[in-house]
């Protein structure tokens, strides 16, 4: 397994491997043949940024049994997905903020991210599966009480794409196998979250299959893999930490 990530040091930013605490960097393209420089920096001198820069975060709804049960719902026959803006994106340790004038609700929701490696378009599950670089660990903030302002219309788009409001990283993590397992999120020191995602109605190599017979999917691009019970709402100055094993944990703060 490689932990991938992104990272601005000596006033550079870098792609890179960590190991140990210690960051090796490499050069080129990270879904082309990147290539070891040698440099390397202690994790504590960089900053991090968000591993990769995704034209597109598609996140899924209702894709597990746990939750739809809970909620009464049935099982999708495709997967039900909306896009968050790119602009929402926010990196490990970068605040999460309040959109100006909103006083309702802010929910987090610990997600599975898939990071697609190459372009594709229409493929089948065993394509989808080769065509994944890797995997992360996602929040999807919502300010859920922008979602249904409007009767004829639930605004989705907008009550997920404020910016911070996608934080994901902070490494992407290949050769890994997410079958075995849990996602956690833990706010302010209490475990709010704590399923597996072998609960998935959809696969991720199904998922990835699925959305790229409705459009292209490119290398870079984040898929999240929708959430179980126990999402919920963030007070400020929340401190929100995604954790999956093998990935690490993605931290950010509500400011």
């Amino acid at each position: 397994m490689t932990l991938w990530l992104r990272c601005e040091a000596d006033g550079t930013e870098h792609i890179g491997t960590l190991e140990d605490d210690t960051v090796t960097v490499w050069t080129g393209d990270l879904f082309a043949d990147p290539q070891p420089t040698g440099q390397r920096f202690p994790l504590a001198a960089v900053r991090l940024l968000t591993p990769c820069l995704p034209g597109k975060l598609i996140g899924l709804w209702n894709n597990f049994h746990e939750r739809a049960q809970k909620e009464g719902l049935r099982r999708p026959e495709h997967p039900l997905y909306f896009i968050k803006a790119s602009t929402c994106h926010a990196a490990h340790g970068e605040p999460i903020r309040r959109p100006d004038g909103y006083q309702g609700a802010l929910v987090f929701e610990a997600e599975l991210g898939i990071v697609v490696g190459r372009r594709v378009k229409a493929i089948d599950t065993v394509e989808a599966a080769a065509a994944i670089f890797g995997y992360t660990c996602v929040n999807d903030v919502t300010a859920r009480d922008l979602m249904r302002l409007d009767p004829a219309f639930v605004h989705w788009t907008r009550a997920k794409s404020f910016d911070t409001f996608g934080p994901f990283g902070p490494v992407i993590a290949t050769g890994l196998d997410p079958a075995g397992l849990r996602v956690r999120a833990v706010v302010s020191g209490e475990e709010r979250q704590n399923y597996p995602v072998g609960d998935m109605f959809f696969s991720p190599a199904e998922i990835v299959s699925r959305i790229s017979h409705d459009m292209t999917l490119e290398p870079g691009d984040v898929i999240a893999c929708g959430t179980s019970v126990g999402a919920g709402t963030l007070q400020h100055g929340d401190t929100v930490e995604i954790a999956i094993d093998g990935i690490g944990s993605l931290i950010n703060r509500l400011a």
